[in-house]
């Protein structure tokens, strides 16, 4: 089995700061072991796919500001 079709199936969702009408989001789906990302215009594309603690120390540094560009 690829990536690909582990998550045919999956439930998507976006955040729910999101707005409903607006597909400028990034959507997540959480199968087991692995979370996937995905483009929410493209929701047959391509997605990334990380092992929960990954995804969580990256959405923690964002938080406190490590990749800010500013």
């Amino acid at each position: 089995m690829n990536r690909s079709s582990l998550f045919e199936n999956a439930a998507w969702r976006k955040s729910s700061r999101s707005q409903a009408q607006t597909q400028n989001c990034v959507e997540l789906a959480r199968l087991g072991e692995v979370v996937g990302i995905r483009d929410s215009k493209n929701p047959d594309g391509p997605h990334l796919t990380f092992a929960p603690t990954v995804l969580r120390a990256f959405v923690t540094q964002v938080r406190v500001g490590h990749y800010d560009l500013r």
